[in-house]
């Protein structure tokens, strides 16, 4: 076993000074890491893929439907079987109808918020109270609980070629007015334990949805868009900048071992080992090639752009194959901009047009690259939002054209596939219109607790803060019906 009290990539080597630049990165994109000192026992799943949909996926239009339901309930979008008999899903996701013997729902999550900004802390930390002194600001907070990503990335530990344990791909969820939704950083854990972000979107106008280029909307159909739509996904760039070979770039990084020798007498504070892990995470993505392929998503072969679709959805879950495959152990995948799932106006027109088929494909390919390069077992995928939406359809006429839903965290369907689900499963179930968990209620709590055991972290594991002081990982169980 590795002496994890020894780094990886020496402390004092590449990154100082403007080598970040040879990145293509600012300082910003650095996150800390952290070393574990020993390996945990491991469970079925050696990685995660949480797809994040911020906004709220509607249960009734995609997982849950109620056929049977009023008109303005029941929406505009008919069922269809899937492969498992018994179960049917909604028409516009015929290519996750035909792959359900890989994967499972939890129809019965639940919990207590209807705010857009909560109820993304409550989804991303596993938690469903609010911390002590939580005052509803968009922006992250040291009171904040730790995203589950964080928490995953200080127990399981640092990965093959020092490589980040979890990443968050492909944008920070950042608010139209600027504000940055909380819960997907370090928190009370510090932010050296946040995960390490990618960030390839630009969208201009932050009213700009969808899976751009090919399916993107406007959020207000009713207001010009203030720029064009947008067009680039270019994850940070980890080419060496043009007319520096390897050879330069080694002897680069032999000038800056002797400046950091010269330094090291003075680098003996806490801040400075957390910058060395920054500089150690920076230099380990520039050497590997494996992670600037991974990376280089919209250079893909023709083929497998067709099947994920050659757009911000595909090219993102696309990426997180490619980074479990290099051995990440956890991916969140914002799978749009941040509210591109709330769809309070024009639901069904957005859903059938712009976000459903999109994700139909791009998860699909997903399911099928895992099974097929034989990683689904060891590999689990996860979909949700930051809540449901109301049973009852509504209309906003001052901002959209057509109906929609509104919030709703009484329930929502999470979507389970690989690292040991049971295809073709179901747990728990919501009343005749949606509304509520009928039986075997599931909360957040549970979820991360599914996500940490699948991942092999022990029940009674905790993480530390600055002053030593342990935190309970678990705060629920996890949900065995699912395997």
């Amino acid at each position: 076993m590795r002496d994890w009290s020894q780094p990886i990539v020496s402390r004092r080597t590449a990154v100082q000074a403007g080598a970040v630049g040879l990145l293509g990165l600012g300082t910003n994109h650095l996150q800390a890491l952290r070393a574990n000192a020993s390996e945990s026992a491991r469970g079925p799943a050696k990685s995660c893929i949480y797809i994040f949909l911020s906004g709220g996926l509607a249960q009734h239009d995609s997982f849950d439907m109620k056929p049977l339901a009023p008109d303005n309930v029941r929406g505009e979008f008919q069922p269809i079987a899937t492969r498992t008999p018994g179960l049917e899903i909604c028409e516009h996701l015929p290519l996750l109808a035909q792959r359900s013997d890989r994967w499972g729902l939890v129809r019965s999550l639940t919990h207590p918020t209807n705010g857009h900004t909560l109820g993304h802390l409550f989804m991303l930390t596993g938690r469903s109270v609010a911390p002590p002194g939580f005052s509803g600001e968009r922006q992250p907070s040291s009171i904040d609980w730790p995203s589950i990503a964080s928490v995953v990335g200080d127990a399981v530990g640092r990965t093959r070629n020092n490589l980040p344990p979890a990443v968050v791909l492909p944008e920070r969820l950042i608010h139209w007015s600027g504000g940055v939704i909380p819960g997907a950083y370090g928190g009370m854990m510090g932010t050296r334990r946040d995960p390490f972000f990618v960030e390839a979107t630009s969208y201009g106008d932050p009213f700009w949805r969808g899976a751009y280029p090919e399916y993107t909307f406007h959020q207000l159909p009713k207001k010009t868009p203030t720029s064009p739509s947008p067009t680039v996904f270019q994850a940070p760039s980890l080419k060496v900048i043009a007319g520096v070979g390897s050879d330069r770039f080694d002897h680069r990084l032999e000038l800056l071992r002797g400046i950091d020798r010269q330094r090291a007498l003075l680098e003996q504070s806490a801040g400075q080992e957390q910058y060395d892990r920054h500089r150690e995470t920076a230099i380990s993505l520039l050497a590997s090639q494996e992670i600037r392929q991974a990376l280089d998503v919209t250079e893909a072969d023709a083929a497998t752009q067709e099947r994920y679709g050659k757009n911000s959805f595909g090219w993102s879950l696309l990426m997180a194959l490619r980074l479990v495959r290099a051995g990440v152990n956890l991916v969140q995948v914002n799978l749009g901009n941040n509210e591109a799932w709330d769809t309070h106006g024009e639901a069904f027109w957005r859903l059938r047009e712009k976000l459903l088929p999109p994700t139909d494909r791009a998860l699909s390919a997903l399911l099928d690259d895992l099974q097929d390069e034989g990683l689904l077992d060891s590999t689990l995928v996860v979909m949700g939002g930051e809540f449901g939406r109301t049973p009852k359809i509504s209309l906003l006429p001052s901002e959209y054209k057509g109906p929609g839903r509104d919030h709703w965290g009484a329930t929502q369907t999470l979507f389970f596939a690989g690292g040991g689900v049971r295809g073709g499963t179901v747990v728990g179930s919501t009343d005749k219109l949606g509304a509520y968990p009928e039986n075997n209620p599931q909360t957040p709590e549970d979820m991360a607790a599914t996500i940490y055991s699948s991942l092999g972290i022990p029940a009674t594991a905790a993480w530390h803060d600055d002053l030593d002081r342990p935190h309970h990982i678990y705060h629920g169980r996890p949900i065995a019906e699912l395997f």
